[in-house]
C-alpha cells in the first residue's frame, strides 16, 4: 500500500482537513476543465463537484441510468490528473471484495517455511502488507497521489455494505484489526452513484453532498451531441434530440441515455446522404430500422413503433 499511514493497534481515528488538497480554484474552473475532457456540466453539477473537492466530502450522485453519473467520475479523474479507482457494487458484494482480504495461500506457505518458530513471531510476519490484498476502497485510501474513488451503483449492494463505508466516508480511514488503522495521506475525491433502486440509509446520506442528474434539456443535449459527433449537421442533430425527447416521454422500460443519443447520431450520419443530413430529414423507415440503437427491449421498440406511427 504505497503511501499508506498505518497506526498500529489503534481503532480510534481523528482527522482534520490537513490531508484535503483541493485542485479546483472555483466553479468556472470546474466547468472549463470538465469541458476539456468532453463532459459538459451544468451549473449545479459544476458547483457540487467544486464543493466536494474543496470540502473533501463524498458526493452522492443519483439519477436515471445513462445520464452521465459514472462519466462524471471519469471526467473528474481526467480533469484533475487523478487515478480513477472504481468499486462496482452488486448484490452480495462483501468486505473482502470492497476493502481487503488476506492472501491465505501465501500465509500458509509462510507458516510452513517458518518451521518451529513460535506463533507470536510468525503472526507478526504473516499479518503484514506483504500478505494483504488491497481491494478498491483500501487502495484508494492508501494512495498519496491524486485519486478519484468511484463507488458505482451503491443501491445495487446490500444494506450491510453501507456500514462498511461509514468509517471511510467519515474519517477516510480503514481499520485492519491485525495491523492497525490506515488513514488517508491524501483524501480522494469520492463519488457514489445510485439509480435510486432502493432508499439509501440516512447515515450514509449525511456524510455526502447530494447531486441529482436528470436527462439534459434539448439545448444541452444538442451541445453534447455537437461535441461528440462534430460532423453531424445542426438540423439533423436537432431532429435526433427531438425524437429522443419524445421517446423518453413514452411508458417504456428503459429510456434512451445520452450515450445512446450519441450512438444514434453516428448511426444516422452513416446511413443518410449529405443532403439528407444537412436538411435534417430522417425517413420513417430509417427510424424504425435503427430504433435498436436507442431502445434495448423488444416491448419498448413495439411501443415506440406504435406511438410514433412507424408501422
Amino acid at each position: 500500500m504505497t503511501g499508506s499511514n498505518i497506526t498500529k493497534g489503534s481503532s480510534n481515528v481523528t482527522t482534520d482537513t490537513a490531508n484535503i488538497a483541493p485542485v479546483f480554484t472555483d466553479v468556472d474552473d470546474v466547468r472549463s476543465r470538465l469541458k476539456q475532457t468532453g463532459y459538459l456540466a451544468d451549473e449545479a453539477t459544476a458547483t457540487t463537484a467544486f464543493l466536494a473537492d474543496r470540502l473533501g466530502k463524498p458526493l452522492l450522485v443519483e439519477g436515471p441510468a445513462g445520464v452521465g453519473k459514472t462519466e462524471l467520475a471519469r471526467a473528474l479523474a481526467q480533469a484533475t490528473g487523478s487515478e480513477l479507482i472504481r468499486l462496482q457494487c452488486y448484490e452480495g458484494i462483501d468486505e473482502a471484495r470492497a476493502l481487503y482480504e488476506w492472501n491465505h495461500a501465501k500465509q500458509i506457505l509462510a507458516i510452513q517455511a517458518a518451521g518451529q518458530r513460535d506463533w507470536e513471531s510468525t503472526k507478526g510476519d504473516i499479518f503484514s502488507e506483504e500478505f494483504l490484498l488491497a481491494r478498491p476502497l483500501l487502495t484508494a485510501i492508501s494512495r498519496s497521489e491524486p485519486t478519484v474513488l468511484l463507488i458505482d451503483e451503491i443501491d445495487k449492494a446490500d444494506v450491510d455494505i453501507e456500514g462498511l463505508l461509514l468509517e471511510i466516508l467519515s474519517d477516510f480511514a480503514i481499520t485492519i484489526p491485525e495491523m492497525g488503522t490506515v488513514t488517508a495521506a491524501r483524501r480522494p475525491i469520492v463519488l457514489l452513484t445510485s439509480n435510486a433502486n432502493r432508499e439509501l440509509s440516512e447515515a450514509l446520506k449525511r456524510r455526502c453532498l447530494y447531486l441529482y442528474i436528470d436527462f439534459p434539456d434539448a439545448a444541452l443535449e444538442r451541445e453534447i451531441l455537437a461535441s461528440r459527433v462534430p460532423e453531424l449537421p445542426e438540423r439533423l442533430a436537432a431532429e435526433i434530440v427531438r425524437v429522443v425527447g419524445v421517446l423518453r416521454t413514452l411508458d417504456i422500460r428503459k429510456k434512451p441515455s445520452v450515450a445512446e443519443t450519441i450512438d444514434w447520431g453516428n448511426t444516422l450520419l452513416a446511413m443518410t446522404t449529405p443532403a439528407e443530413a444537412e436538411a435534417g430529414t430522417i425517413d420513417d423507415s430509417l427510424v424504425a430500422r435503427t430504433l435498436g440503437v436507442v431502445l434495448k427491449h423488444r416491448p419498448d421498440v413495439k411501443t415506440a413503433l406504435r406511438e410514433l406511427k412507424l408501422g
